[in-house]
């Protein structure tokens, strides 16, 4: 019983970057669990007769649409500081993992993904989400950044365990099945939790919405109308970011969150350490050089070494 409690409690305190370094199967158990939890809460809700919170098609619901948007975007901003370990140990973990569940990715990916982010800044191939020529608009740089993802996890496994191998490639086509198979358990779930009318009038647009703005924070906190094609995270504070800043822990001071990761609303940082705040297009001369990891010009992905995939992993 000990040993099973100990499991579970280094499971629960540990972050999911470390435990995806430590086993290649990582995402096989972890979907894997997450599917089961899934199948099982459908079968109990169809056992019980659950039909969902309400049955009623009311107009008046989309009136808790804003709310619901707002709940959506703080989860994300909360899975945010998760990654970088801003919560108590004890509970970061079960927090990121409960807002991974709300925004339907999961913590992991979230948390993995993030990660590989502050590790490659804004290099255009190692990146998930980098601003970059040709790219710069929000509506290309979002639909390249979704399909980012999966490429960069995969791209992590292959960096991490041999290369990119047959075996390796084989491996990834079917976690990739697993992983999307898991997500739309998930949204199954939610639908039948809630049931329809709160799904189509309220859940699912404000997921639809909180992705959108996601990626709308992670272009335009990446210095996207440069006019020097200088990408590089900035601190934003006026009109619609100012509103931002307040209501979820002052997201919009990225710069400052890419100098010091480890707090919970980078806001709040002493002015003398402070970057400055700016306005779309202003030039960032006046901000520090800062050089960029990545990978070497004509470098190739080999071997299974850990110090390809130094990460950020701060709460490991």
């Amino acid at each position: 019983m000990s040993t099973l409690v100990a499991t579970l409690t280094t499971t629960l305190t540990t972050q999911p970057l470390t435990q995806f370094r430590r086993s290649k199967y990582f995402y096989l158990w972890y979907d894997g669990f997450f599917a089961l939890v899934c199948v099982f809460a459908i079968a109990a809700m169809r056992f019980t007769g659950w039909s969902g919170l309400t049955p009623r098609w009311d107009p008046w619901l989309l009136v808790w649409l804003p709310l619901a948007c707002h709940g959506q975007i703080l989860c994300s901003a909360w899975i945010h500081n998760c990654t970088h370990g801003n919560f108590p140990r004890s509970i970061n973990r079960l927090v990121g993992e409960l807002c991974g569940v709300v925004v339907l990715t999961r913590y992991a990916s979230w948390e993995i993904i993030h990660q590989r982010h502050h590790k490659y800044s804004d290099d255009t191939e190692l990146d998930p989400h980098p601003v970059m020529p040709g790219f710069t608009g929000y509506w290309r740089f979002t639909w390249r950044s979704i399909a980012s993802v999966e490429q960069q996890l995969q791209r992590m496994y292959f960096e991490m365990y041999g290369g990119k191998t047959d075996e390796n490639v084989a491996y990834q086509r079917y976690r990739a099945i697993l992983s999307f198979g898991t997500m739309l358990l998930l949204i199954a779930t939610w639908t039948m939790a809630l049931g329809a009318p709160v799904s189509v009038m309220l859940f699912f647009p404000a997921t639809l919405i909180g992705v959108l703005h996601l990626m709308h924070f992670n272009w335009s906190t990446h210095n996207p109308w440069s006019a020097t094609n200088d990408f590089r995270p900035v601190n934003l504070n006026h009109g619609f970011y100012w509103a931002g800043n307040l209501i979820w822990h002052g997201i919009y001071f990225h710069g400052n969150h890419h100098q010091k990761s480890g707090m919970f609303n980078p806001m709040r940082m002493a002015a003398a350490k402070a970057l400055p705040v700016i306005k779309p297009g202003e030039s960032t001369d006046h901000y520090p050089r800062k050089k960029t990891k990545g990978r070497a010009p004509g470098q190739e992905l080999t071997g299974s070494s850990d110090s390809a995939l130094d990460l950020d992993d701060e709460a490991a």
